[in-house]
């Protein structure tokens, strides 16, 4: 039995642990698989660029726990976009990418192919099955969810964001430090989140909460005012500017600076209206998504905001990289383990679909027929703990 696993899209910390945690999976079950890793994700698959795991990974399975990344790499390639996959020199001219997929699957004589990623990655992965089954080809497609934004339909909670929202406040700790370098300084920390606000919202949770445990000293302006935040921007949220700047005006007067967690997807539609009429062309990936790294969402808000809060001093940081390349916390771990478990399962049983926390069977653990993952869920902004949160700074939603 040959056992094939493929990571793609932006990394999240999961993506090494959830390998190692299938590999212990199957050695517990069956020590004889094989283990192949195709190298950045479809790109991989489609080129034939593959490595074999020794024995020698396989009895040192847990040593991918301590790493963030993935050891097999990663890559954004939409198998049923032909003309990208064309452009970018995956196929040929007059290949079908799926096709070219599955013959090399095939030739590769893989049993079992484990997806993990987040909703493109289980969407290619579902197309990829449906196109094996109608062509004849015996193959189990077991996929596991990968984002940090935990947007992904019908899963409650997607491996590796709690480690990114961890990450995300233990980054701003430090940099919330820099309010001390100037009078009336803007600070706005720009987290993941294409659409969904969820990251950004449980990344400000975490990092109040890490501010409890921690002693002020108010005598020598060290005081947990100043080290707080004044607003959360997310994607589900409209932001009144002109109301928000009379707050965050009063805000700055009082403590002398004002701390921002936005959602880089906050404001977005704003920002490529206003490009788009001023004739820009705006970026976009191979799925359409506009490019957020490019767009720089952060620094359209410090230009709106700098100049009529009066700041001295505007810094705008992302911890998206930070975030992201982690190793997973505990909560993760355990969450990877259960479900390379069931993961696993699956795979020997010829079950094909992705594992996850099924928000329709009350979170319980289950594989998930692929035509129900889709992307785009967004962050319920109604919850108790964000509204008590927005209440607390002053914001209101």
């Amino acid at each position: 039995m040959k056992v094939a696993f493929l990571t793609s899209g932006g990394i999240a910390p999961c993506l090494s642990a959830s390998i190692g945690a299938l590999i212990q999976a199957y050695v517990r079950r069956e020590p004889q698989t094989d283990f192949i890793g195709y190298l950045h994700g479809y790109r991989g698959l489609l080129l034939g660029n593959r490595i074999s795991f020794p024995d020698e990974v396989k009895s040192r399975a847990e040593i991918l726990f301590q790493f963030g990344g993935s050891p097999i790499g990663n890559s954004r390639v939409k198998l049923t976009n032909v003309e990208d996959c064309v452009r970018r020199g995956y196929v040929r001219e007059g290949d079908l990418p799926l096709a070219v997929a599955a013959r090399q699957l095939q030739q590769d004589r893989v049993t079992i192919l484990h997806t993990i990623g987040g909703d493109d990655t289980n969407t290619m992965a579902a197309e990829l099955s449906r196109y094996l089954k109608t062509h004849g080809y015996d193959l189990t497609v077991v996929g596991m969810p990968k984002t940090v934004d935990n947007d992904v339909y019908p899963i409650h909670q997607t491996l590796g964001a709690w480690t990114a929202a961890d990450q995300g406040a233990i980054f701003f700790e430090n940099v919330a430090n820099e309010n001390t370098t100037s009078t009336r300084q803007l600070i706005i920390h720009e987290v993941m989140g294409r659409h969904c606000g969820w990251l950004t919202a449980a990344t400000a949770r975490a990092y109040r909460d890490r501010l409890t445990h921690r002693t002020f000293l108010p005598e020598l302006l060290l005081s947990r005012e100043r080290w707080d935040i004044d607003a959360v921007y997310v994607p589900e949220m409209s932001v009144d500017l002109d109301r928000e700047v009379d707050r965050l005006r009063k805000r700055m007067d009082e403590k002398d600076g004002v701390n921002i967690f936005l959602s880089e997807g906050a404001g977005v539609d704003t920002i490529v209206r206003e490009l788009e009429a001023a004739g820009e062309t705006v970026p976009r990936d191979a799925f359409g998504h506009v490019k957020l790294d490019l767009l720089n969402p952060g620094q359209w808000f410090a230009r709106q905001l700098t100049d009529r809060l009066g700041a001295e001093k505007t810094l705008v940081q992302k911890s998206g990289y930070f975030a992201r390349s982690a190793a997973p916390n505990q909560r993760d771990l355990d969450l990877i383990r259960s479900s390379a478990a069931l993961a696993a399962e699956c795979g020997l049983a010829g079950k094909s679909g992705v594992v996850g926390l099924d928000e329709e069977r009350q979170h319980q653990l289950s594989l998930i027929d692929f035509s129900r993952i889709k992307g785009g869920k967004p962050f319920d902004t109604t919850q108790n703990w964000f509204r008590h949160m927005l209440r607390d700074m002053g914001q209101t939603d």
